[in-house]
């Protein structure tokens, strides 16, 4: 599928996702969104794709926001609907799908971009990158999720914090917050997250999606995490993945997961 505001690319069990608009420093507007989905709902479908990786285009922004110029004239019904829409469209289903995603920070990541940054499953950045919520100085709270999923990475405190005074934190107080999980130099944020991703995709899929279904439970309301472990604990023994994995252990050799 082509697009005119991301680039989509697979490569070795990796597909590479990049936001393509840095005159606007790769913002997010409703198209883009629309592509975001798209793009993420084809390589997870994808039986090739093991993992996904999501940045920005250049070396000065991930995602510096959004396209504040679509929604400054919404009324309250809109502005309600612009968030639950993203959210379901984008943000909520990056977070709940079963490949995972690795975001890669490559400068600055504001508002929507720290949101969808915080919605993969965990994220890299560089040296030069620059994290916040800046909303509140739009007279506006973060609502692609920043306000739910920011305290669970850093604690209630430091996102209060963040979101109050609308600042930005560098890469290595990220890192010491607990919101990215590694720092590397710009030159090499890609071939650096490409690494981890082909150690993720040597393991099993179906385990995988099995385990982010089994972390994303304890942080729904309503849901007992323990429970959606022992479920898809479960589940992993009826799965080729398990029958090869034990398998291979026991003939000491490396599996090769068929990823069902």
């Amino acid at each position: 599928m082509s697009y005119e505001n991301i680039l989509s690319k697979y490569d070795k069990g990796i597909t590479t996702i990049t936001i393509e608009r840095p005159s606007k420093l790769n913002a997010l507007n409703s198209a883009t969104i629309r592509e975001l989905h798209e793009a993420f709902k084809e390589a997870d479908e994808s039986k090739h794709t093991k993992a996904i990786i999501v940045t920005g285009s250049g070396e000065k922004a991930f995602i510096a926001g959004a396209d504040i110029s679509e929604f400054a004239d919404f009324s309250v019904s809109e502005g309600r609907q612009l968030s639950a829409d993203g959210q379901a469209m984008l943000f909520d289903y990056v977070a709940n799908l079963s490949t995972p995603v690795i975001a890669a920070v490559n400068g600055f990541a504001l508002g929507g971009g720290l949101e969808l940054a915080m919605a993969a499953h965990f994220r890299i950045a560089s040296d030069t990158a620059k994290l916040g919520l800046p909303e509140v100085s739009l007279g506006v709270i973060p609502g692609y999720g920043g306000t739910q999923r920011l305290p669970q990475l850093v604690g209630k405190g430091r996102a209060m914090e963040m979101i109050m005074t609308a600042g930005m934190i560098d890469a290595n107080l990220a890192l010491q917050y607990g919101l990215v999980n590694h720092v590397t130099a710009q030159e090499d944020l890609i071939e650096f997250t490409e690494k981890i991703a082909t150690k993720i995709i040597r393991n099993s899929s179906v385990a995988i999606a099995g385990a982010i279904a089994a972390v994303n439970a304890n942080f729904e309301d309503g849901e007992n995490g323990f429970d959606t472990e022992i479920s898809e604990f479960g589940r992993c023994f009826g799965t080729a993945d398990f029958k090869e994995g034990t398998q291979a252990f026991l003939e000491k050799r490396r599996a090769v997961f068929p990823g069902k």
